[in-house]
């Protein structure tokens, strides 16, 4: 399959897509090597960039999707009368921070951190997509994990997790386990 084939189908599919598809996928879909995928999205990215497109297309994790050009969001946003969702809460982005830096991690996990009840916040993160059930942990009562999902890369703005800034050192006033991945993997339901 010629390079600019695999453009414009990475295009198509892309865009019919709506959401991020694993470029692994579309390799295998094509019959074409992963390589061969990143350089045409690294093509077609260039391509609606330098001709000021209305949409762009980004890499989030090993996944590629197609956007809206962020210099046209409010006109967008006026076109589509979309209405903002409220912005999240204090303990919602307490929630959210413990589960971006520690995941995956059970809701005690983020409970025992937090110091009360956090189950109304896993929830609600749940409903806006930004964070997501991966599993059970293989302890007695099996309790959920969660991990953020592409929705949280795209809504912080960043590609990976590697992307977000490190935890700040805490003063000698705070003690914190020694051993963040033990506890978070032997706390009990």
């Amino acid at each position: 399959m010629e390079m600019n084939d695999i453009e414009c189908a990475l295009e198509g599919i892309l865009f019919a897509s709506g959401e991020p598809v694993p470029a692994e996928r579309i390799a295998a879909t094509l019959g074409v090597a992963k390589t061969d995928v990143y350089q045409a999205a690294h093509a077609l990215a260039h391509r609606l960039q330098s001709e000021k497109r209305g949409i762009r297309l980004v890499l989030l994790g090993d996944m590629l999707q197609l956007c809206s050009a962020p210099e046209y969001a409010d006109v967008i946003r006026r076109a589509l009368e979309v209405r903002k969702q409220p912005q999240l809460s204090q303990q919602a982005l307490e929630v959210l921070a413990i589960v971006a830096y520690h995941q995956p991690v059970t809701k005690l996990f983020i409970d025992q951190i937090r110091g009360v009840d956090s189950s109304y916040t896993v929830g609600l993160l749940q409903d806006r997509g930004l964070i997501e059930a991966c599993g059970r942990l293989n302890v007695p009562g099996r309790p959920l994990l969660y991990r953020t999902t592409p929705v949280f890369l795209r809504t912080f703005g960043i590609a990976s997790l590697d992307e977000l800034p490190p935890l700040p050192e805490t003063g000698g006033g705070e003690e914190q386990p020694e051993d963040w991945q033990q506890m978070k993997m032997e706390s009990p339901l």
